[in-house]
């Protein structure tokens, strides 16, 4: 199965996150950490990339970013592959550093920013074992810097941080909102197994899955596309796969059975192998909404697990052989 595509354009707010492979520490001393804000400067002056908080723990870093020029892939390759070689050097040895591809969850600015910043600046003090007893006693985010007890980078932009926080006194406020903790709506996003790839609320996830997935998940359609592919032949192959009936797929089921997977499969395979719209599948699905076909489609391109992928190639084998 593809990876997720990336959801890029203009403005963007992410939080990014990644670690050393297998948890490996990624910061040794203030040498790495000094190394990686060196990069984060970079970015900033050769990407305009604007970073909004951070905060390095010794095996994962998070950042906050915005992306003016929808360049989040460039901007991450540089970091990663960056830090890696400074990284390398330091230590003296080589080959890669992280466990692979970092984590970006698009986010809803007018809904989490504010309450992301305090979630990645929390992190030191709300792990597992605390690093610190005292958040302004950690040099390595930029919560010294939002309560001036450090001097800020010229990189780091905080000033939208404290306009959402509405607050005269920006300093004392900014570190009364820290005490408070994470509240429970955010704390309860990230401590899902398998996280979404958007943060935000029903307006903005419906305003991306409605303009921006289906174009940028047209664009990422894989090599398995023929002419002679129809959606009534991939329906009717995953049905005889999955012991079930072609009308049953097609039919929305409510209640208890509503998380119908071979269901969601034939639609992410007349995606993925069939030469049709978002406004096709939903159609021939029987969804009043293309955001719904968006949604499946996208939630299945992110499983990575390996029994899910071996079941939907073992489909996409018996699909071929029937029409070959």
């Amino acid at each position: 199965m593809p990876r997720p595509p990336r959801i890029e354009y203009e403005n963007a707010f992410y939080h990014v996150m990644n670690r050393g492979r297998a948890r490996q520490t990624i910061f040794h001393d203030e040498r790495y950490y000094r190394a990686f804000l060196d990069t984060l400067s970079e970015v900033h002056r050769r990407f305009h990339c604007i970073v909004h908080a951070y905060c390095l723990l010794g095996n994962h870093y998070h950042l906050l970013l915005e992306t003016p020029h929808a360049n989040l892939s460039r901007i991450m390759r540089h970091i990663n592959g960056v830090y890696t070689q400074r990284y390398n050097r330091l230590k003296k040895t080589d080959g890669p550093l992280f466990r692979g591809r970092y984590k970006a969850l698009l986010v809803d600015k007018e809904a989490y920013l504010l309450q992301l910043s305090r979630y990645i600046h929390r992190n030191p003090i709300d792990m597992k074992r605390p690093m610190v007893k005292d958040l302004a006693a950690y040099p390595w985010s930029s919560y010294p810097a939002y309560i001036n007890k450090a001097k800020a980078p010229d990189w780091l932009y905080r000033d939208k941080v404290y306009q959402m926080l509405g607050h005269k006194q920006r300093y004392q406020g900014y570190a009364r909102y820290m005490s408070q903790g994470v509240d429970e709506d955010t704390l309860k996003f990230y401590q899902r197994g398998n996280q979404a790839s958007i943060i935000g609320g029903e307006a903005f996830r419906s305003w991306v899955y409605d303009n921006l997935l289906p174009e940028l998940e047209a664009q990422e359609k894989g090599r398995l596309i023929r002419p002679d592919m129809t959606m009534a032949l991939i329906v009717k192959g995953v049905a005889r796969f999955f012991d079930t009936k072609p009308e049953i797929l097609r039919k929305v089921i409510k209640g208890p059975q509503k998380g119908n997977e071979p269901r969601k499969i034939a639609m992410y395979l007349c995606q993925e192998m069939a030469d049709v719209k978002l406004k096709d599948i939903a159609e021939y699905f029987n969804l009043n909404h293309i955001g719904s076909v968006s949604f499946i489609t996208h939630q299945l391109r992110k499983r990575q697990d390996r029994g899910f992928t071996r079941t939907v190639d073992a489909v996409v084998e018996s699909i071929m052989k029937q029409v070959t």
